[in-house]
């Protein structure tokens, strides 16, 4: 497993093994490298998608960091990976290891069966929004502030309600941004991990949450 997220806080985590200093170091002087939430809530279980291309690490972006590590693993196990040792390698994309966003974190007050938040109001992920959003004709189109907290129901806000906001064009637009940035995240990290093990004879798996515990139809608030 290439855990580039920390171990603490999430169901079944008994230690806690926090992301590197150095790179916490860097949190410490611009703290929207973490995912935060609408109230400006900081979560340091992993890097925000939103630095995936910024070169805030000495140099380095997010996915650099985690292409280079993966480097290092093939360069350092080569014997292991040559001789068939090993056969799978799970590649980490968010917290928990998982390619979501950290929407209901228990170390936050998040308790079942709450339907969570959106996670994107780091500064890098505003200004992503508001180009995208201006691209698109929209420069007045603000992040929702009407989806409610971590342990609302989905009749309780304006975003998930029959009818919601989630139908108007603002909604679909912010959706189809929101699960977007997450897919490409994933691809650049997986395009990385392509190109360090090509050769090796071992298959790249990764983690995706399931469907969670609350579904509607239409729409689902999980």
């Amino acid at each position: 497993s290439m855990s580039f997220h920390q171990c603490g806080g999430n169901v079944g985590d008994v230690v806690n093994i926090p992301i590197p200093q150095w790179v916490r170091d860097v949190g410490a002087t611009d703290p929207d490298i973490f995912y935060t939430n609408r109230g400006g809530t900081r979560n340091i279980e992993y890097l925000t998608l939103g630095v995936d291309d910024q070169p805030l690490f000495q140099g380095r972006t997010a996915v650099q960091m985690y292409a280079d590590y993966m480097a290092s693993f093939r360069e350092n196990m080569k014997k292991f990976l040559d001789a068939g040792t090993i056969v799978d390698i799970e590649v980490g994309l968010g917290p928990a290891g998982e390619m979501r966003y950290p929407s209901y974190p228990q170390s936050q007050g998040w308790v079942f069966p709450g339907i969570g938040e959106f996670i994107c109001n780091d500064k890098y992920l505003e200004a992503d929004f508001k180009a995208a959003a201006a691209k698109a004709g929209h420069p007045e189109w603000e992040l929702p502030d009407d989806a409610g907290e971590y342990n609302d129901t989905p009749e309780k806000t304006q975003f998930f309600k029959d009818n919601g906001t989630y139908l108007t064009e603002k909604g679909k637009f912010f959706l189809s941004w929101y699960s977007n940035k997450l897919i490409k995240h994933g691809d650049k990290i997986l395009d990385e991990a392509n190109k360090v093990f090509l050769g090796c004879r071992v298959q790249l798996a990764i983690k995706i949450s399931g469907i969670h515990w609350w579904y509607r139809v239409p729409n689902h608030a999980a």
